[in-house]
C-alpha cells in the first residue's frame, strides 16, 4: 500500500491533506507528463463546507494506475512508496494531476 498525500482540498474525499477513501484510481493511460494524469476517484466538496465526520484519513491507501507509462506503474497499481496528487481548487478530476509521475 502506498503513502499518499493530497492537495485537492476541493475534494470530498479530503481530510488533512490525506484521503478518507480506501482505495483510488490515477487516470491517464497516455500519459507522458504529470498534467497528463488525474485523480479519477475525485468528487468535487460543492458546498464547500462539509467535512467527512464518517470517515478518517487513511495512511496507506490502494492505488489502482491507469498510466501504464509511469515507472511505479506495476500491473495497473501503483508500487510508489509514496505519491502527491495535486490540483488545489480543482472541480473536475482533469484539474488533478498525480504529481509523482514519472515517464518509463
Amino acid at each position: 500500500m502506498t503513502r499518499l498525500a493530497c492537495t485537492v482540498s476541493s475534494c470530498l474525499h479530503n481530510s488533512d491533506s490525506r484521503c478518507c477513501k480506501q482505495a483510488i484510481v490515477v487516470d491517464g493511460q497516455e500519459a507522458c507528463q504529470c498534467h497528463e494524469t488525474c485523480c479519477g476517484s475525485f468528487d468535487e466538496n460543492r458546498e464547500g463546507s462539509f467535512r467527512n465526520v464518517f470517515k478518517t484519513p487513511e495512511n496507506r491507501l490502494e492505488i489502482d494506475c491507469e498510466a501504464v507509462k509511469c515507472v511505479y506503474n506495476e500491473n495497473r497499481h501503483c508500487a510508489a512508496e509514496n505519491i502527491d496528487i495535486s490540483g488545489d481548487g480543482a472541480n473536475r478530476a482533469e484539474q488533478t494531476q498525480c504529481a509523482t509521475f514519472r515517464m518509463r
